[in-house]
């Protein structure tokens, strides 16, 4: 009979939330697939479990994953655990769960904790509709890119980011949703110096990129959805066209930005074209 790949979750940080299943899972399985073999053998270590272990990260070869697809069809259990949190999301993993999949073999889920929910949980942000994006492209033009196509959802936004990059997100962010847009920062969940802060995402821009909130350790962003009374493009027209009778095109951005819940880049854009025109 054909065995089970088992997708584990394990802590973001503190090592008490590893759940008695996966503790059992780990124990019995006959291979742990780990992100980083040494990362794992500490948690194991710290229960004092026995595994063996072969690494499998983004990088493995398909014929490292094709091995340990055999094992399970073969009758192996075999448990797939990442450095943190829960398998597939934003980590390792997905090509092995495909390719089980495929082979109509038996995946189950070891749940436990997930630093996209476990944010979310604490933000005070709406939860019953909410968009994993995980982490925005490294590039300043892609990344623009893939913020402006996330402005209008009305859905709350979950985002990854490492802490060398978190000034410049928090920035473009404010820049592509509008500075007073409710947002939520949490820094090294579960950990000694763990920190959660809520605002405005250019509140929090500034405070990030003052030091006030660090950066360092890992962050995840928790930013509402766009507003309902979000203006359409006649509305804002008409909103700009007021007031650039008695100010500048850039406050009139900034104003009609606050006022209409509309991205102050895109307000600005449609300033200059109407002095423009």
């Amino acid at each position: 009979m054909a065995g089970v790949l088992y997708v584990v979750a394990t802590p973001i940080g503190n090592l008490g939330d590893l759940t008695v299943r996966a503790r059992e899972v780990l124990a019995e399985a006959d291979l742990v697939a780990a992100e980083d073999t040494r990362h794992t053998m500490r948690l194991l270590d710290h229960y004092g479990l026995q595994a063996r272990l072969e690494s499998l990260h983004d990088h493995s070869s398909t014929r490292r994953i094709e091995q340990i697809v055999a094992r399970v069809a073969d009758g192996d259990t075999v448990a797939l655990v990442s450095d943190a949190g829960t398998p597939l999301i934003s980590d390792p993993g997905f090509e092995l769960v495909r390719a089980a999949r495929e082979a109509d073999l038996d995946v189950r889920p070891v749940p436990g904790a997930c630093a996209a929910t476990a944010a979310l949980s604490v933000a005070g942000l709406p939860t019953d509709r909410f968009r994993f994006c995980g982490f925005p492209p490294a590039k300043a033009a892609a990344r623009e890119r893939f913020l402006t196509e996330l402005a209008g959802a009305s859905a709350t936004l979950v985002l990854y980011e490492s802490s060398h990059r978190v000034v410049a997100t928090l920035a473009a962010l404010a820049d592509a949703f509008g500075s007073g847009r409710p947002a939520f920062v949490a820094r090294e969940m579960t950990k000694r110096f763990e920190q959660y802060v809520r605002g405005s995402l250019g509140s929090l821009a500034e405070a990030v990129a003052a030091g006030e909130i660090p950066t360092k350790g890992e962050f995840v962003l928790v930013v509402g959805g766009a507003p309902e009374g979000r203006a359409d493009d006649g509305t804002l027209r008409e909103l700009l066209a007021v007031l650039l009778e008695e100010l500048p095109a850039s406050r009139a951005a900034r104003v009609a930005a606050r006022l209409s819940g509309r991205p102050r880049k895109e307000c600005f854009a449609i300033a200059e074209a109407l002095r423009g025109g």
